[in-house]
């Protein structure tokens, strides 16, 4: 019984620690630079691709 009983309290704590990560890691700013840039695409010659 007592060893059913660490491994109940050591999964709880598992879990209770990977909320715990899950939840402070979210919110925040999103990053205000770089992001996407306009592509150039040059002009087709029409030459042999």
């Amino acid at each position: 019984m007592r060893f059913a009983r660490r491994i109940v309290s050591a999964l709880i704590m598992t879990i209770a620690a990977a909320g715990a990560i899950r939840v402070k890691g979210r919110g925040g700013t999103p990053p205000r630079h770089g992001g996407w840039r306009p592509v150039r695409i040059p002009p087709h010659d029409g030459g042999a691709e």
